[in-house]
């Protein structure tokens, strides 16, 4: 058996429409890490809400989280995790001017923690809708580095915050718009995207690119799918990751895409 890397974004991707992983979905997954292969979810989620589904699908590989800022084996103490973080300094300052830049909400994470300047209900599943006081966003609460920084704007004030951060952070901070609906970027540390944190793991089970497959359908899988042996775009994938993917699943992730094109690929009986 030729030992693989199958590198798995979530929503949209793993994921259905509702946020849950079928059972055709854990099936195929499980099969595949039975047969041997590395599975690894890669995502944008904090570890918060990212464990259940690594639990449900019932892997013991290495998690990426925060797109490829932190990597590490969940419930274990891993010698290879690491972490790449964001300043204290660049949170306080963004706290500090968030009428002025146009900013609702900061949500600043590391890999157990979450603080915020407040609850919201816009997005309950990915920024906290209670909070405790020792979560409030305060200088004497934030004692540590963050690794994720995720801020909710004023519509229309995207470039604003983008330019605030570029003027000041810049050479270490890059600031990403999520795709959808959503008024919110995030600031990652420059240069660390989702296929650092893969070929991080790749490199740790010593598998070529040649044998690293990779899913997505966002803009922030771009980079991974690109540089994966194999990427492959959703069939509901924005048109910019078509546009660099090696293959689109047939069907979308609503229907199980992601399963049905692993099946084909590895020649799984499910």
């Amino acid at each position: 058996m030729d030992q693989h890397l199958i590198a798995l974004d979530l929503d949209g991707t793993t994921l259905n429409n509702q946020s849950t992983l079928t059972q055709e979905t854990i099936r195929t997954l499980r099969t595949l890490a039975d047969e041997g292969h590395i599975v690894s979810i890669i995502t944008g989620r904090p570890y918060r809400i990212a464990r259940h589904i690594y639990d449900q699908i019932g892997i013991k590989t290495p998690m990426v989280n925060f797109n490829g800022a932190l990597t590490h084996i969940p419930h274990e103490a891993w010698d290879g995790e690491y972490e790449v973080a964001l300043t204290r300094e660049l949170a306080l300052d963004l706290l500090a001017n968030r009428e002025q830049l146009g900013i609702k909400t900061i949500t600043v994470e590391d890999k157990y923690r979450v603080w915020a300047n407040h609850p919201t209900k816009d997005l309950p599943e990915f920024l906290p809708d209670h909070l405790r006081d020792d979560q409030l966003l305060t200088a004497e609460n934030l004692t540590g580095r963050p690794i994720s920084l995720i801020i909710e704007y004023q519509p229309g004030q995207a470039e604003k915050v983008i330019k605030a951060v570029n003027e000041k952070y810049g050479t270490f901070v890059e600031a990403r718009v999520w795709g959808g609906p959503y008024n919110i970027l995030e600031l990652i540390h420059r240069g660390t995207h989702k296929e650092s944190g893969m070929y991080y793991v790749a490199k740790q089970y010593q598998i070529s690119r040649s044998h690293i497959i990779a899913f997505g359908d966002e803009h922030n899988d771009l980079e991974m799918l690109d540089a994966a042996g194999r990427g492959v775009a959703m069939q509901n994938a924005i048109p910019d990751i078509k546009a660099i993917a090696d293959d689109v699943t047939p069907v979308d992730n609503d229907h199980d895409g992601l399963a049905k094109y692993l099946q084909e690929y590895f020649k799984l009986s499910i």
